[in-house]
């Protein structure tokens, strides 16, 4: 660990942080914890008060210096939510600090174990990016690669899975993927670098083609677990989005690492469902990606249904704010009122209002396989066109 430390250290000082904050609570579960120790401990390395409430009813706060705090927090500036009661807690004057989710999410882990829930075992690293780029690069001779693979604890035999993620704007996408895969979302092994602008994760598993498939089910789990401790059904994805490579050989991981970049751009920052898209999953769809995005901005139902998002995106919190569209990628994904409305969290005839807004203005009968089939394809290439342009405007 000291060692990937310093590595780290000299290649992304975020990445040695989460490291570090991992660290720190495997040592604490190391040895046997208690409700005053994790709160002090925790406290101590967030430089700000914490707290906890367990749901057996055991409380505990105490100060950065180690000192115990009584009565109630007097500004909670980080909550993560214990099932089925019970919540963790830091108490930061003002906004909270780039590592509070991370630490947030370790705090939540430790208390589990101690309300006597299992932990789930750790397979996660933070990798040394330099190391994950060599497996991912087309460039490098095979034996590089292969020594690459053996450095981060992988097997150059065995079948390797490549997911990238895209955080919410301005946080560091690999600490986006540290933050989501701490809780153990993944069987297997992984590890975690950021390559450019994604977070890259390289997924490896006993058993073969067959093992691999579940990481995108499993990622998408993750994310409804972390909306659900937040108490924040209506915060979908918390801004995260994946891509799903399929499995390769793992030195061809590069061809997983562009099937995963493919997938991300059909990805969007909604339901858990949407957040996480897989490259198998889209099957021939995934050729829509090769499109000039131009071409998918100028087909007339991908224009009209850009106008409705415009529209409904200036309406502010007035208005239905991206609902029109999440209500109808949902019902194209499920084809009943009844399974969209419970995966967006809305009454069914919510869902029915906007699903006949949407008929109204394409003239379109959602009930026939053909246009909701027109429409799946139109959210598909809007989504590929916006991602384009967002690309585009972040290269300006």
């Amino acid at each position: 660990m000291k060692g990937l430390l310093l590595r780290l250290s000299a290649l992304d000082a975020d990445a040695a942080t989460a490291v570090r904050v991992i660290a720190h609570f495997e040592a604490l579960l190391g040895g046997a914890p208690d409700p005053v120790a994790l709160t002090r401990s925790t406290a101590g390395l967030a430089g700000c008060p914490a707290g906890l409430e367990l749901p057996d009813g055991r409380t505990a706060r105490s100060g950065p210096d180690g000192a115990a705090l009584t009565g109630a927090p007097v500004h909670v500036s980080g909550r993560t939510a214990l099932e089925p009661a019970g919540s963790v807690w830091l108490e930061r004057a003002g906004a909270q600090g780039p590592f509070d989710e991370l630490v947030l999410e370790w705090m939540a882990i430790t208390a589990r174990v101690l309300t006597g829930r299992p932990r789930q075992p750790q397979v996660l690293r933070a990798a040394d990016p330099a190391l994950v780029e060599l497996v991912l690069s087309g460039r490098e001779d095979a034996p590089d690669r292969v020594r690459a693979l053996r450095l981060l604890g992988l097997e150059p035999e065995a079948e390797l899975r490549v997911a990238a993620v895209a955080g919410r704007p301005g946080a560091d996408a690999g600490m986006e993927a540290v933050a989501l895969l701490g809780r153990g979302a993944l069987r297997g092994t992984a590890r975690v670098a950021r390559v450019g602008a994604l977070g890259a994760v390289l997924v490896q598993r006993a058993g073969g083609a067959e093992a691999e498939a579940g990481v995108a089910a499993e990622l998408r789990e993750a994310l409804r677990a972390r909306d659900r401790e937040r108490g924040a059904a209506r915060r979908p994805g918390s801004g995260v989005r994946v891509g799903v490579g399929g499995a390769t050989d793992p030195l061809d991981a590069r061809t997983s690492w562009a099937q995963a970049r493919a997938a991300l751009r059909f990805a969007v920052a909604d339901t858990p469902q949407d957040a996480v898209a897989d490259h198998g999953e889209l099957g021939p769809v995934a050729l829509l990606a090769d499109i000039p995005a131009g071409r998918l901005r100028a087909q007339e139902d991908v224009r009209r249904l850009g106008r409705l998002a415009r529209g409904e995106r200036g309406e502010g919190a007035a208005g239905q704010g991206g609902g029109l569209l999440a209500a109808l990628a949902a019902f194209c994904r499920t084809g009943t009122l009844r399974q969209a409305a419970a995966e967006l969290h809305l009454h069914h005839s919510s869902v029915a209002a906007r699903l006949a807004r949407v008929e109204k203005e394409f003239g379109w009968s959602l009930r026939d396989p053909q246009d909701r089939f027109r429409a799946q394809l139109a959210l598909y290439a809007l989504r590929l066109a916006d991602d384009a342009g967002e690309a585009e405007d972040a290269g300006d």
